[in-house]
């Protein structure tokens, strides 16, 4: 223990962990509190009640992140480097973000009895006007913890996810008796738009000030131009790996009832949260490639061992203990979702190969393949589901992933062992902070 307690405390002070230690811990206490609220869900309402909520905070998070989530890649990116012009590309950011899903849920409720029963109860000018505010409020929700990401001041995310979690879980009892219908959505949204004036004061009032006047130094701050271009390669393959996961469950939504849906929807999310660990130390690569792309070969070195130490031994205890985990919620959830779940633990293990290359690609802008790759994967996915569904129902998600993911890591195998040899060789464009030894 107290070697491991001296190897933490050495890793913290490299940057590339310490981000991506912080984006961990916040997945690990999303996940607990998330377990936490719905099995608090679970039993303050009923099946028919629990699996509309999902499926509505589901829509909320597609239109939502149609943008917000094809950003995270050109912040990660190009906030270490803007300099002067960081306050400028965070707000085109949030603006743009909440722009485009604002049209997307116009859309989607303007169209809304073609979506199936289940997201009939969004009729009407308030419930409609409602969802299309919280698909604008939860668009900068999503971007702001990647500007503090970029920002290398990923240890603040943590704790906003800890009082939105417990103050969400609050409201969610409250409202059970009073809103039965909407309380799951309602407690979902009120605390994410009360999150953001503390959060946001904090990122334009003292840490973008400190970021500008620390890379002062930046000779050429990126350009709009240089960002559209490294967009016009990233947002397209991004956008097709949004839809793996939110557009999936919503097709589900539409296909099976809303109790079904429900169980479903449990062991999705629980597999997305173990898939997200595999992105949280992704994303600090992307961070500290761009920093310093020197370092860019033994940062991907590094980004692999921790994120397989940490990430094998959660997929093992997955694997083994998936119909205890969903027990907590009830023994159909264990029944109907212990081999999905496992079936998507499974699939993180490729994912780590797959998002360590694409962060190698972000970090040196190379934005056609970056399409390719996600573009590809997206399309093995969303094909693998569809040919399975008819024969596996609800698994086939899981199967598709597992197949699709184990065939794009072979494939991109090779160039990414080149990266991990080689890395890059150019020098880097500004120094900020010490680069610790793994």
């Amino acid at each position: 223990m107290s070697r491991l307690w001296r190897r933490l405390l050495h890793d913290l002070r490299n940057p590339l962990f310490r981000n991506g230690y912080a984006l961990m811990a916040n997945t690990g206490i999303t996940a607990t509190l998330g377990m936490g609220y719905w099995l608090l869900a679970a039993h303050y309402y009923s099946p028919e009640e629990f699996g509309r909520g999902q499926a509505v905070i589901t829509a909320m998070r597609l239109f939502a992140s149609l943008t917000a989530l094809g950003f995270v890649g050109a912040l990660a990116r190009f906030l270490p480097l803007a300099g002067r012009r960081t306050p400028e590309l965070v707000l085109r950011g949030y603006g743009l973000a909440a722009a485009t899903g604002g049209v997307a849920a116009v859309g989607f409720l303007l169209t809304l009895p073609m979506w199936g029963r289940t997201y009939s109860t969004l009729g009407g000018f308030g419930p409609g006007l409602f969802f299309l505010g919280s698909v604008l409020v939860w668009a900068v929700f999503t971007l702001q913890d990647v500007v503090l990401t970029g920002l290398r001041k990923a240890t603040w995310v943590p704790l906003n996810n800890l009082v939105f979690g417990v103050v969400k879980m609050g409201l969610l009892v409250a409202l059970a008796g009073a809103l039965p219908e909407g309380g799951i959505f309602v407690s979902w949204m009120v605390p994410t738009a009360l999150a953001l004036i503390p959060v946001n004061w904090f990122i334009f009032s003292v840490v973008i000030p400190r970021h500008v006047k620390a890379s002062e130094d930046v000779a050429a701050p990126p350009t709009l131009r240089e960002v559209g271009r490294f967009l016009a390669g990233d947002f397209p393959g991004t956008l097709s790996i949004l839809a793996i996961v939110y557009l999936v469950p919503v097709a589900v939504a539409t296909q099976v009832g809303e109790a079904t849906f429900g169980r479903f929807s449990m062991a999705h999310t629980l597999g997305c949260m173990i898939e997200l660990l595999a992105m949280n130390m992704a994303v600090s690569l992307t961070v500290e490639g761009s920093f310093d792309r020197s370092q860019l070969a033994d940062n991907c070195r590094r980004a692999l061992r921790r994120a397989f130490m940490i990430i094998t031994p959660i997929i093992a205890v997955t694997v083994v203990g998936a119909p205890l985990i969903l027990m907590i919620f009830g023994s159909e959830f264990a029944t109907e979702g212990s081999t999905l779940l496992r079936l998507m633990a499974l699939a993180v293990l490729p994912r780590v190969l797959i998002e360590v290359y694409l962060s190698s690609l972000r970090a040196r802008s190379e934005a056609r393949a970056l399409a390719l790759v996600q573009i590809g994967l997206a399309a093995l996915v969303l094909v693998s589901i569809t040919v399975l569904f008819p024969f596996a129902n609800v698994n086939a998600v899981g199967y598709g992933m597992l197949f699709s993911e184990l065939l794009v890591a072979a494939l991109i195998f090779g160039k990414l062992r080149k990266v991990l040899t080689y890395g890059e060789t150019e020098p880097p464009r500004v120094a900020q902070g010490s680069h610790g030894a793994s």
